[in-house]
């Protein structure tokens, strides 16, 4: 199954190798270069995982991971920077990041790490679903 990728950075440039790179591996991406787009792209569709870059003009990315989990819970996300922290990372895995590299990221890392995003997704998926059947069979009585 095609993962589907959404890269969040600023940087016009990283945004076009890393995709390329990614598409190579067979992977559906799609990209944004702002924050605002970035959170349209979150509302209008869904992804397997969304690789976002810590720091953003605007929004930040702990700021950005907020919004994306406010929006979409169940949403993996995989932070990438430049200017690693321990504190920053710390925080990013607190808000619900699901991993947190360093810039430049090792491109079969980062693959293995949405193929994780992808599976952990989907068992999410699952559970909910599996969830609500229960419901409705306890609400019909039978």
């Amino acid at each position: 199954m095609t993962e589907k990728v959404l890269l969040i950075d600023d940087e016009a440039e990283f945004l076009e190798n890393l995709s390329e790179r990614m598409r190579v591996r067979g992977m559906e991406v799609n990209t944004a270069q702002t924050s605002e787009n970035a959170v349209s792209a979150v509302e209008e569709e869904e992804y397997d995982a969304i690789v976002l870059d810590l720091q953003m003009p605007g929004m930040n990315g702990i700021e950005m991971l907020k919004a994306i989990k406010a929006r979409r819970p169940d949403l993996q996300v995989i932070l990438l920077t430049g200017q690693a922290t321990l504190e920053a990372g710390i925080e990013a895995m607190k808000l619900g990041a699901m991993d947190f590299m360093e810039k430049p990221a090792d491109i079969d890392s980062l693959t293995e790490k949405i193929k994780k995003a992808q599976a952990k997704k989907m068992l999410l998926v699952e559970k909910k679903s599996e969830s609500k059947v229960k419901d409705i069979l306890a609400s019909k009585g039978w």
